[in-house]
């Protein structure tokens, strides 16, 4: 018997090209026979887990039981945070379940999605998936340019995403310009606002950036997506939740499947949501090895996009693969985002003070041997 598995594959699926994690600590380290290699790769929080996301999830002695199904603990916590009634929340195995949900609530074969070019790689990904039409529209100054998404809708647009901020750019947009791309977007489009990285934009450098959970109310069509896996340090568990009308919210939920946040994230999530110290000492942790990281770039004549996330995105002017390949064989692992329609660029994660210093002393090491010279 002579089966193609690809002919039975929907059309949209197989356009799909798998998406590439960060590659694991357990795996470079095997390979290049490295004891510690150094990851900063995923984004991760390099000060680790909320402590009190951990001594929550130590009194959990259930784990025979399914979770709370609805997620009701975690959904009240949500709620009072950001001042919305419980029927405006909708969790997620990670905030990317969220953003598949949208799609597969809302976009039917042919619809189209819309979002900017060096955006996140799940938008096309979950968009195939459902046999939707993706629409990446051009940037400016490497992240969104609003008035491109507005002259891409169609009759046929159903979503638009925007990340803010950008990841793997790490640009950002302001309330402004927000509400007034808000105000321009047709009825029959939901807009999503990925805020992933949205804890760590504070204090007077970015003074007009928006908390858009306190929109819902302006704008009906409108979903705001945040993860754990960021400043709370719980990527591990796989949490992220939505904040949308309850309208929404209520498609959302009918293609989530049953218990999809298991028992020790609903907990710990909880938990960290209050875990004021540990969010402050990861914001102070990454402003100051964001401006060591830049600090550095500059001395040696690299070009980086400045970022408001937990990342910076290096220009090195030529491809950079080899970088990678030869900072990983030394046991530090970044990101190559050719993917992303940047080849020349590596996306570096803000890791501790110590990760921070191996990744220069590697990378000065691995630029000497003539792999790849910077611009100076």
């Amino acid at each position: 018997m002579n089966v193609n598995i690809s002919d039975l594959a929907t059309p949209g699926v197989r356009k799909i090209t798998p998406y590439q994690p960060g590659r694991p600590v357990e795996e470079v380290a095997a390979e290049f026979g490295i004891a510690r290699p150094v990851k900063l790769a995923s984004n991760e929080n390099p000060l680790g887990p909320s402590p009190q996301g951990i001594k929550a999830m130590q009194t959990v002695h259930n784990l025979a039981r399914y979770p709370n199904g609805n997620g009701t603990g975690l959904k009240e916590r949500i709620a009072t945070r950001h001042d919305l009634d419980v029927a405006c929340i909708t969790l997620g195995n990670g905030s990317n379940d969220i953003l598949e949900f949208v799609c597969r609530a809302f976009v039917n074969p042919g619809d189209e999605v819309i979002f900017s070019r060096h955006a996140f790689a799940v938008y096309p990904l979950a968009t195939l998936a459902v046999g939707g039409t993706p629409v990446e529209t051009p940037v400016l100054n490497w992240g969104c340019k609003l008035e491109a998404m507005l002259q891409a809708v169609t009759d046929r647009s159903r979503v638009i995403f925007i990340a803010n901020p950008n990841n793997p750019t790490g640009t950002w947009l302001a309330a402004a310009e927000l509400k007034s791309f808000l105000a321009e977007v047709p009825d029959h489009v939901i807009v999503v606002i990925d805020e992933a990285y949205a804890e760590y934009v504070t204090g007077s450098a970015y003074p007009d950036y928006p908390d858009c959970t306190q929109w819902l109310n302006d704008y009906p069509n409108l979903l705001v997506t945040r993860t754990f896996s960021k400043i709370f340090g719980l990527a591990g568990l796989r949490v992220g939740y939505g904040v949308s009308s309850p309208e929404i919210a209520d498609y959302l939920n009918r293609v989530r499947q049953p218990f999809n946040v298991n028992t020790l994230a609903q907990v710990a999530a909880a938990a960290a949501l209050d875990d004021d110290s540990h969010i402050r000492q990861s914001r102070e942790m990454n402003l100051s090895g964001l401006t060591y990281l830049t600090d550095a770039c500059k001395s040696r004549g690299l070009s980086y996009i400045p970022s408001a996330g937990n990342f910076l995105a290096i220009d090195f002017s030529r491809p950079a693969q080899d970088l990678f390949e030869a900072m990983m064989q030394q046991g530090v692992i970044v990101r190559p985002i050719a993917n992303y329609g940047m080849p020349d660029f590596l996306r570096v994660t803000i890791g501790s003070e110590d990760e921070n210093r191996r990744f220069i002393e590697v990378l000065d090491r691995v630029l000497e041997t003539g792999v790849l010279k910077a611009n100076v």
